[in-house]
């Protein structure tokens, strides 16, 4: 085989439709765009969510919502996954560090200790906020609580 012998598959190529050349090739006038509207006028693109006019579904629809550009963003982590960690690993102390060496806290990322589950051992637990309910059950088992 060399490549001045190499062909398309059968019936893979067809000869491209000359539109607008005359009336000779059957698709001439208008050019198959019909008559009049803005689809038949040269230049014509449609706008992404144009309804023929009607009025378009982003405009029907009100405006809502509110973002506050002061919200502040805290990954939740629960007292009984405190206490798994440090049963596990053997900690007195559970702070932002041990939290995202045990794969728990993504880089750069706040931290809210809330009160599911229990705790057992006495911890210090060292985060950017607690829940009310979590500080108590902390304080109560004989920890101490330490916000950054």
């Amino acid at each position: 085989m060399n490549l001045n012998s190499l062909k398309p598959a059968e019936g893979s190529v067809h000869s491209q439709r000359r539109i607008g050349r005359g009336p000779g090739s059957g698709l001439g006038g208008t050019s198959t765009r019909g008559h009049k509207g803005a689809k038949s006028r040269s230049g014509y693109s449609r706008k992404n969510g144009f309804e023929g006019g009607q009025m378009p579904l982003q405009r029907r629809l009100p405006k809502f919502g509110f973002k506050n550009i002061n919200r502040v963003e805290y990954k939740a982590i629960n007292l009984g996954t405190i206490q798994d960690l440090a049963s596990a690993s053997n900690l007195e102390k559970v702070g932002v560090e041990e939290l995202r060496a045990a794969g728990l806290l993504p880089k750069k990322q706040l931290v809210k200790i809330l009160s599911n589950g229990a705790i057992t051992s006495k911890l210090t637990v060292e985060a950017n906020a607690f829940s009310k309910a979590a500080e108590e059950a902390i304080v109560a088992a004989g920890g101490t609580v330490v916000k950054i």
